[in-house]
């Protein structure tokens, strides 16, 4: 156990922003060595400890590489903490004349309460068939380029083209489609509530045409009844098509400036980062005002380094691993933690309020994810500032640290801290 409360020692003051307590003599290579044995075995066998017994039966040997947390390796984790990851590579892919989908929903991740998710794929000129939502709608381009198109309540319209790093939002009931201009488009969606599947949620415009009686359509659009002929009389969500040379011919659009439903990378910009592990943009209400119910960051983590210990006061977090590796404990109250590793196409959700990190396991590679709220801003309490913002003797006190080491703690927010 002496070992293991050193990695805890040494965690915490990287985390708070102090030197190590502890010596080279007594936290070495060779230890280094150990924790790497520990989490790449594929075995609940702590090789530190003795603790544990090899996997007889049957087992997901890949699975278990992935997650060496699942196998006991944090010996802080702690409680029946339930799960609280999914990945969109478990995930039923829908395919398409034109592209696929694959979502994440609560019967997925029932953590997930606040939001639903998916990868969605267009090729040059596929459609994803014009419909509205009863929540609303959250999107960021990774791939391409795609155009897009949403109808508001007072007939006020959007058409634009969006490329890597751009965003949008259609809230909730405004009518909208989107096209893939370049050869291969990928964006990530987001929605507002975590049930997204539910009967009663989506609603695809050809699938209420074929639905409703032609007599009916030919009165409501004055045409005749047999321009519906050829309407599909099962929706194909995701359809072939040629990239749109139209222009709306409506009156003018008032979807812009702080109504517009998109908002551009260059229009949004990286915080300060006094810790130095990265870079780190927030895409809230305050800079994107049309969007209310839905507040994001897209990070960037270097090598090795660590998004400080912090919680949410306003809503559950939910995250997309873009690339690289992580891991990241969560703290849900009452001696309950667990720990989770997480790679390119994870999802996950801290709960409301829970405490957590993130840390860069690779070496060598950035760790990029994008973090969601239910919610129109960002926000965070560090541990670190929280303690340093504290009177010091009552920060000793409760910790029984000295208190010369509650002086040295960091008054400002770190964010992402550089890795050694």
């Amino acid at each position: 156990m002496k070992f293991i409360n050193l990695v805890s020692s040494l965690g915490l003051a990287a985390t708070l922003g102090l030197a190590s307590p502890f010596s080279e003599q007594v936290y070495g290579e060779a230890n280094v060595q150990l924790i790497e044995k520990r989490d790449g075995n594929g075995q609940p066998i702590d090789p530190i400890t003795g603790k544990g017994a090899p996997i007889i039966g049957g087992t997901n040997r890949q699975t278990d590489l992935a997650n060496p947390d699942n196998l006991a390796a944090q010996s802080t984790d702690n409680g029946p903490a339930p799960n609280l990851k999914w990945s969109f590579s478990d995930s039923k892919t829908k395919i398409f004349n034109g592209g696929w989908t694959r979502t994440q929903v609560v019967t997925d991740l029932p953590s997930s309460h606040d939001i639903a998710a998916a990868q969605q794929h267009l090729k040059k000129g596929a459609i994803r068939e014009l419909h509205w939502h009863r929540v609303a709608e959250w999107g960021y381009v990774y791939s391409g380029q795609v155009l897009v198109s949403a109808v508001d309540e007072d007939g006020n319209y959007q058409v634009d083209k969006l490329g890597v790093g751009d965003i949008w939002y259609f809230p909730k009931g405004a009518a909208h489609t989107v096209q893939g201009l370049a050869d291969e488009n990928e964006y990530l969606l987001v929605f507002d509530d975590g049930d997204f599947e539910r009967v009663g949620t989506t609603f695809m415009v050809d699938d209420w045409i074929a639905h409703t009686p032609k007599s009916v359509l030919a009165k409501n659009f004055g045409v005749n009844a047999s321009v519906f002929d050829t309407v599909p009389t099962t929706d194909p969500y995701i359809l072939n098509a040629t990239v749109s040379t139209s222009s709306p011919t409506g009156p003018e659009s008032g979807l812009t400036g702080n109504s517009s439903y998109v908002i551009h990378k260059s229009q949004y910009h990286s915080i300060p980062i006094p810790g130095g592990g990265g870079n780190l943009s927030i895409i809230d209400s305050r800079n994107f005002p049309i969007s209310k119910t839905i507040a994001a960051t897209v990070v960037s983590l270097s090598p090795g380094g660590l998004r400080e210990l912090h919680w949410h006061p306003n809503a559950e977090e939910w995250l997309y691993f873009h690339s690289g590796t992580a891991r990241a404990t969560v703290f849900i109250g009452g001696a309950n933690a667990r720990t989770f590793d997480f790679s390119a196409g994870d999802t996950a959700v801290f709960p409301d309020n829970s405490g957590h990190y993130i840390e860069n396991t690779s070496k060598t590679e950035n760790l990029v994810w994008i973090e969601i709220y239910k919610s129109e801003r960002v926000a965070d309490i560090p541990l670190t500032q929280w303690l340093a913002l504290t009177p010091a003797d009552i920060v000793a006190s409760t910790l029984k640290i000295p208190l010369s080491v509650v002086s040295q703690l960091k008054k400002e927010k770190q964010v992402l801290i550089k890795g050694n």
